[in-house]
């Protein structure tokens, strides 16, 4: 069995949706498809589609096993491009978008870096809290934090980030410090208003399972904008419930205190998504790297390094 074209084969039908059109764009038969399909379930000894006539669905193992086949083939198209550009200088025009507020903090100051590294290149920044259409808006690549639906992109992991009740040293000694989540109806906490995100409210993992539990705390106020309630937190107006790429600098410089860190849910992702290709531009390879070696480094997070 050729692995990579059976790994092809199988991220092809999963975003496509059918074996049909998966052979089409291939311009085999389905069969052959299905074929590889099953030599690669047997070889792996797990069923990672289930198929009938009128659609197909990823089990638990399949959608695991997609992320890692997408990110697994493009390395190997990196790897190919790196070879084959031979020294190649990268050039032409990268569209690339994020979330407003990480992306103001954590996107932007990287962006002219990078040009003065890549000088022929040139760059425009989407700043939007929408789900952008990469491909249908014509964006090369997006950074994405958290949980990712859209099965059809390569996915790269660039970092964990957390989510955290945070407070100012100055209201904990004037409050209290919450010793467990149900505490936090006793404090003024700063929420997102009903017309903003987080409709479940808070997420805490118990101490003893891996249950994930969900609170809605109130308090005397609250905004639609999280950068207004980071500030007002900063302010010692109230516990807040950020990300860790938001608060931890804060952290880090006393500003500001974790608390509840026992009760902290299970960290998501902050991500690099891009529409599968078999080659990508070496532009967009150059800047998946460049926020790699930043993001893998600790010091970036804390605000002491760039």
């Amino acid at each position: 069995m050729d692995k990579l074209k059976a790994f092809d084969t199988f991220v092809s039908v999963a975003t496509k949706g059918s074996l049909t059109a998966a052979a089409r764009g291939e311009g085999v038969a389905p069969a052959i498809i299905g074929r590889r399909l099953d030599a690669l379930e047997e070889h792996l000894g797990v069923k990672l589609l289930v198929r009938t006539t009128r659609r197909i669905t990823l089990t638990h193992e399949g959608s695991a096993f997609l992320e890692d086949c997408q990110r697994l083939l493009s390395d190997v198209a990196n790897a190919e491009a790196s070879v084959s550009a031979g020294g190649v200088k990268a050039s032409g025009h990268l569209r690339i978008t994020a979330p407003a507020g990480f992306g103001r903090r954590h996107v932007a100051p990287l962006v002219p870096k990078f040009r003065e590294l890549h000088p022929d290149v040139t760059i425009s920044l989407n700043l939007s809290d929408r789900v952008v259409d990469l491909a249908g808006e014509g964006f090369d690549c997006a950074v994405r934090v958290g949980d990712l639906p859209d099965s059809s992109l390569v996915s790269v992991r660039m970092a964990d980030n957390r989510r955290l009740c945070v407070a100012t040293p100055a209201y904990l000694a004037r409050r209290g410090t919450p010793e467990q989540p149900s505490d936090l109806l006793q404090h003024d906490c700063l929420t997102l208003s009903s017309d903003a995100s987080q409709t479940r409210g808070w997420a805490f993992r118990t101490p003893d399972s891996s249950d994930v539990i969900h609170l809605r705390p109130g308090g005397p106020l609250d905004c639609s904008d999280g950068q207004v309630l980071h500030d007002w937190c900063l302010a010692g107006y109230g516990i807040a419930w950020r990300s860790t790429w938001e608060v931890e600098a804060e952290i880090q410089a006393g500003q500001l205190v974790a608390v509840l860190e026992d009760y902290a849910a299970p960290p998501n992702g902050i991500f690099v998504v891009f529409p599968q290709r078999k080659h990508l531009p070496l532009r967009v390879r150059l800047w998946i790297d460049h926020l790699k070696l930043h993001y893998g480094q600790t010091e970036f997070w804390q605000g002491t390094s760039l």
